[in-house]
């Protein structure tokens, strides 16, 4: 998989059913990557798609 294949969709909807979307929410906004990527290993995400969620993090075009 590759940006192009991502769906981060499936990332908010695994974040939603444990709960945790806006921890998750409140982690981007303050940069706090730690914080988003346990969220995201608690949600049970792949690395790959952490690694893509945590690489348009570092993104500051704003078109994510």
């Amino acid at each position: 998989m590759d940006e192009t294949d991502f769906e981060g969709s499936l990332v908010l909807e695994s974040l939603a059913a444990i709960g945790k979307l806006e921890a998750f929410f409140s982690a981007i906004d303050s940069d706090d990557f730690s914080k988003a990527k346990s969220l995201m290993i608690e949600a049970d995400l792949d690395e790959e798609s952490i690694s893509i969620v945590l690489k348009k993090m570092t993104d500051t075009d704003g078109g994510h």
